[in-house]
């Protein structure tokens, strides 16, 4: 897969604002162009113990997600975590992976924020610019915005509200569980990101493909701090 380059990683605080704020300006929120036959979930699980990243990225078709690829990578943490940022700490090895995959998906579901940032830069659209795929942003907590009580069935939503846009949608994947935060990344509506959600998260809270790419980063980083 072709990647472009945009910048640096290793970039204090200051810098790495202002890099958000100006590549906000290419970020394209727009209908989906082409037709949807593989969607990848993409997650990352950090350990304390090693100091290390372990990233996983699952591609599956679609809408039958079956698995088609899955790559994963480790490599160190060199930016510190803090809330607004994650791009920096985890698109380095998420970008080795998908350097590795062979499958192209139309779709990358991250586990994280799209648009629902206050910059507008979660790593679903950071990283949306740097594929040049469209993204969707699926994370498990709120990082900004308003929004009213979700009911509890599956199939619940209700938007997500800052300065008074809106930004996201909080969403039920399944009755009774916790919402999820969902925003469009790069190159996709809302409302096609919300179709994709719901159409791909028909058995657990998160959808098959971030769910997957959740449990291959752990099982990794379990495996690497067994040694």
């Amino acid at each position: 897969m072709k990647l472009i380059s945009l910048h640096q990683w290793n970039v204090d605080l200051s810098t790495a604002k202002s890099l958000q704020e100006k590549l906000r300006e290419r970020i394209e929120i727009r209908r989906f162009d082409g037709s949807i036959h593989s969607i990848a979930g993409a997650d990352v699980s950090y350990s304390a113990a090693t100091s290390s990243n372990y990233a996983a990225v699952v591609v599956m078709n679609y809408p039958e997600m079956d698995e088609l690829e899955s790559i994963t990578a480790a490599g160190r943490v060199s930016f510190p975590y803090v809330p607004g940022y994650l791009s920096f700490r985890e698109a380095p090895i998420l970008l080795e992976v998908f350097s590795k995959i062979k499958t192209r998906p139309d779709v990358v579901l991250f586990d994280g924020q799209g648009i629902a940032h206050p910059r507008g830069m979660g790593i679903a659209s950071h990283m949306g610019l740097f594929l040049d795929i469209p993204t969707i942003g699926c994370a498990k907590t709120r990082l900004i915005g308003t929004y009213e009580p979700v009911p509890v069935h599956r199939g619940a939503h209700v938007p997500l509200w800052y300065h008074d846009s809106i930004i996201g949608a909080v969403i039920r994947s399944r009755t009774g569980v916790k919402p999820i935060y969902i925003s469009a990344g790069h190159k996709i509506t809302l409302h096609e990101a919300l179709k994709i959600i719901f159409d791909t998260a028909n058995r657990y809270r998160l959808p098959e493909p971030v769910r997957a790419a959740h449990h291959l980063a752990n099982q990794l980083r379990m495996k690497y701090e067994r040694k």
